[in-house]
């Protein structure tokens, strides 16, 4: 389970950080030397802990879980990746990238006058607290331009891009274990 906001999760260190260490300016700036607990300065311990509520508040926006790409064959250049979004507010997926692809869509497959198209969305809704499911024959995220073959056992980097209801974003790092050809629909 992968959940939303590594730029929380930044501030949550920093605060961290800051519980364990002064950094104490001399004359010539920062001197690691002079530096002591924060048992020091009991002030700063509200500050930090306000901190990392606020960081760890939004740990909990979007569950990404069974996240998994098909393998695939020499010669390849396309693979599909699949998973399950749930979030807790009304939300969208706006974007993915990976390392692996050149080009990474959302894409889903519909049933048009009796014929199954694959088509690019520019985003896909995430009802609050729905699961949405992106899986073979319906929603997918499409990773095209790979370099190289995904062979089963290895792992996928990616990026997904999550809108809220506001517009404010936020990235989310997910690794998608690569599974056989053969891999249940």
């Amino acid at each position: 389970m992968v959940h939303v906001s590594a730029t929380r999760c930044r501030i949550a260190t920093r605060a961290l950080n800051s519980l364990i260490w002064i950094k104490v300016a001399g004359a010539d700036g920062y001197n690691p030397t002079m530096a002591k607990p924060i048992a020091a300065t009991p002030l700063r311990w509200p500050l930090a802990l306000a901190l990392i509520s606020y960081a760890l508040a939004a740990s909990a926006q979007v569950e990404i879980t069974g996240a998994w790409v098909r393998a695939s064959v020499p010669g390849q250049r396309t693979a599909g990746a699949f998973m399950q979004l749930k979030s807790a507010t009304e939300a969208r997926l706006v974007a993915v990238s990976s390392p692996v692809a050149k080009v990474v869509e959302i894409h889903e497959m519909k049933l048009d006058s009796g014929v199954m198209k694959m088509r690019a969305i520019d985003k896909l809704d995430l009802p609050a607290g729905k699961p949405v499911t992106l899986a073979p024959g319906g929603y997918h995220v499409m990773l095209m331009g790979v370099a190289q073959p995904l062979k089963e056992g290895d792992s996928v980097p990616l990026t997904l891009t999550i809108e809220d209801k506001s517009g404010k974003r936020q990235q989310v790092a997910v690794q998608a274990r690569v599974r056989g050809l053969t891999a249940p629909k």
